[in-house]
């Protein structure tokens, strides 16, 4: 499997707005160990929407991997509550950094500082299940991948992800194959740009075919807190 340098160039400066907001979360205060999430959140907004469920009736000794693992909450509640083996991988090393601080005490629980691309072409591990929320799916060309995160599922296992809806300013979903123009909200409500592939469904199950997945489930959620659009999209689909 062959990995083009310089769409990983383009990719990676990707990190520069995620290593600001993980700085600014740890100048707010230090990362320390905290209670693992007694629900997987998929949404903008706790305790919205499904849980673990979506991933698999019973969980328990699948291994699991995360793309995009932020600070670990959802890592950490897979591995605590449903007795699951989950790799957390996100592109930051702070935030890999702020989930270890979080959660190494956990037992079937690790973090990696990579690119999801470059983790998932070096390893040859076969996983039960592989999940993104707000994670590397829409962040990285999903040409690349989703065929890269098919090599990793044997058929009849699920890829999940929740994504921005697209439509959530109002706008219509990509009519085409690029990404458009986003923004990382800062904690200190600052916005640094990048770049995010923003589908509509038909054009995520497009390209989810193409890799070799079924698409299976879609779900769209709103926050009342801000407005009538739709704030996030959950997909969810099988390796053929």
């Amino acid at each position: 499997m062959s990995f083009d340098c310089r769409r990983s160039d383009v990719l990676a400066a990707q990190a520069s707005p995620w290593h600001t907001h993980a700085l600014q979360r740890i100048a707010a205060g230090p990362a320390e160990p905290l209670t693992p999430p007694v629900q997987m959140a998929w949404t903008t907004r706790p305790g919205q929407g499904p849980g673990a469920e979506i991933l698999g009736p019973d969980l328990r000794g699948e291994h699991l991997l995360e793309l995009g693992c932020g600070p670990g909450h959802n890592a950490a509640h897979l591995a605590n509550r449903q007795g699951a083996h989950v790799t957390g991988v996100d592109l930051v090393g702070l935030q890999v950094r702020r989930a270890r601080f979080h959660y190494a005490r956990l037992n079937r629980l690790g973090f990696v500082a990579d690119h999801a691309l470059h983790y998932l072409y070096a390893s040859d591990e076969q996983f039960d299940a592989i999940y993104s929320v707000f994670g590397a799916v829409g962040i990285v060309a999903p040409e690349l991948l989703l065929p890269a995160i098919a090599q990793h599922l044997m058929p009849g296992r699920v890829l999940a992800f929740s994504v921005p809806h697209p439509q959530r300013e109002g706008h219509s979903p990509s009519g085409d194959d690029r990404p458009r123009r986003d923004f990382v909200a800062l904690p200190d409500r600052t916005r640094l740009p990048i770049a995010r592939w923003e589908f509509g469904t038909d054009r995520w199950d497009k390209h989810l075919s193409r890799a070799g997945f079924r698409l299976t489930s879609v779900q769209e959620f709103h926050d009342s807190r801000t407005g009538r659009r739709p704030t996030t999209l959950l997909i969810r689909a099988r390796k053929l």
